[in-house]
């Protein structure tokens, strides 16, 4: 068989029956060969493929399954990738910031009051958890904060690619807020616009004003970089 991969994948939706959970199970094996006309070598090897890929599992006692991909398999190719140095953290950064924008301005559109009031509680716990001297805390309701955009808008591509880059993500957040906190210092009672900076994001969710939200988020990515830069320069000889 000269198909490729994606074309295989294809074939086998068409041999094979719907699930509840949204999965399909394969015909058996035999049959599977039957139909497509190869060994069952040639079988296997294939299934192997996309298994590989995160698309088909194996279940133990119940059969073989067509899947949707988990963010893992994305997650296995940003890390690699960056292990490799065909990524850095500016060009993530900037993926990010070009994906959020967008998504915050979905956001803005599709959210009701519980959802702006859900961000609006992840800003009050980044405020506190600062004010306390927890970073690491803060940095979890930041990172929920963003992921929080992504559940808004409730796009499956979107969601798959923000899922694939959270590994990468949270250890640049981790990096970005130390050398934030670092640098601006807080207020008297604990506060910090690292934090504060997100408070403006909520409110134009929370009045559904697309513009706004676009405004305010690209706002919170230029006080993150004013800062970074800041701080690179003072580490400068």
């Amino acid at each position: 068989m000269d198909e490729t991969r994606e074309a295989f994948a294809i074939q086998l939706i068409g041999l094979s029956t719907p699930e509840p959970d949204g999965s399909r199970r394969l015909f058996p094996e035999r049959e599977l060969c039957t139909r497509l006309d190869v060994s069952r070598g040639s079988l296997r090897e294939r299934l192997s493929e996309l298994e590989s890929i995160g698309i088909l599992s194996r279940r133990q006692g119940h059969g073989t399954y067509l899947q949707a991909p988990g963010p893992d398999v994305i997650r296995t190719y940003f890390t690699t990738m960056r292990a490799l140095g065909f990524l850095d953290s500016s060009e993530i950064a900037e993926a990010r910031e070009m994906l959020e924008t967008v998504v915050a301005v979905q956001a803005a559109r599709r959210a009701g009051d519980a959802d702006a009031e859900r961000l609006r509680d992840l800003v009050d716990e980044m405020v506190a958890c600062t004010a306390a001297g927890d970073h690491d805390r803060a940095t979890e309701a930041d990172l929920a904060f963003h992921a929080e955009l992504f559940a808004i808008v409730a796009n499956p591509v979107f969601t798959m690619v923000h899922n694939g880059l959270a590994h990468a993500l949270a250890q640049a957040m981790h990096e970005r807020r130390a050398a934030a906190i670092a640098a601006e210092g807080v207020t008297a009672d604990g506060r910090a616009e690292t934090d504060t900076i997100h408070y403006p994001i909520v409110e134009a969710i929370a009045a559904n004003d697309p513009d706004a939200a676009r405004s305010a988020i690209r706002r919170h990515f230029e006080i993150h970089s004013l800062i970074t830069l800041d701080t690179a320069k003072e580490g400068t000889p």
